[in-house]
């Protein structure tokens, strides 16, 4: 019951870091609209870094067939593709007053929300495991989860949604962690073969979401000084998470 309660803390530690776009609301409106898509090119940097150097080796190692983890992937982005294809049917037969919400929004929040409870799913073994081992997965998550976060609100943001709206969306988002552990309070060991399944769709979303949606919003700034602040914030992006990798 200790180790349950010390999973439960830690995500609920996580979980409070999607709070960090409290950060974005202290900005003025002015500033947020001329650098969103700096904070924009750190989430694509982010969830490139995330998908290839982090999610998908790990897919890799858990699966025994790369051919089955490479199908997995692809169903992730066609997944994907398939839901904004939805969303976007949806989006044009809703009422005046929600079109100016775009479906990438909604899509960042149901792949972070996947990714989410995959980590509350992690957190939970890692403390089956033992305390130390679970702490240190912990550290990692959060770690990994800042720059992350600071992206993901600011996709949300640019997607329409108002500050207060974004960060409640997020932080709700960010509660699937707690669902993670649960799932593993429950099921134990069956949540934690059910990892491989998951994490390689999860991958196959966020690249979908970096390269179909969010890369093509970078091309409408045309002026350089902007351009080489959003290349070198995706560099930053794919940079921290090389980082982390020291760290687990």
């Amino acid at each position: 019951m200790t180790t349950y309660l010390y999973a439960l803390f830690s995500v609920a530690l996580v979980s409070l870091v999607s709070l960090v776009g409290i950060f974005f609301i202290s900005l003025k409106e002015d500033f947020l609209k001329k650098y969103i898509s700096i904070f924009i090119s750190l989430a694509v940097g982010a969830l490139l870094g995330d998908a290839f150097i982090h999610i998908i080796p790990e897919a890799f190692e858990e699966l025994s067939s790369s051919t089955y983890a490479g199908v997995l992937i692809i169903i992730g982005v066609l997944l994907f593709f398939v839901m904004e294809k939805f969303l976007h049917w949806h989006h044009h037969g809703e009422d005046k007053d929600d079109e100016s919400v775009h479906p990438v929004g909604k899509l960042i929040l149901f792949s972070d929300g996947i990714h989410n409870l995959i980590d509350g799913i992690i957190i939970g073994v890692s403390f089956l495991v033992g305390v130390p081992v679970g702490v240190a997965t912990t550290i990692a998550v959060i770690l990994h989860e800042i720059p992350q976060e600071i992206g993901d609100f600011a996709v949300l943001i640019h997607s329409g949604f108002s500050k207060k709206r974004a960060l409640w969306l997020n932080f709700l988002s960010a509660l699937l962690a707690v669902v993670g552990v649960v799932i593993v309070i429950i099921i134990g060991e069956i949540a934690e073969s059910s990892i491989s399944f998951f994490l390689p769709v999860a991958a196959g979303g966020f690249i979908y979401v970096a390269v179909a949606d969010l890369i093509p919003e970078l091309h409408k700034h045309k002026d350089i000084k902007i351009s080489i602040y959003q290349i070198m914030a995706g560099a930053l992006g794919v940079f921290l998470m090389v980082l982390l990798t020291f760290l687990e």
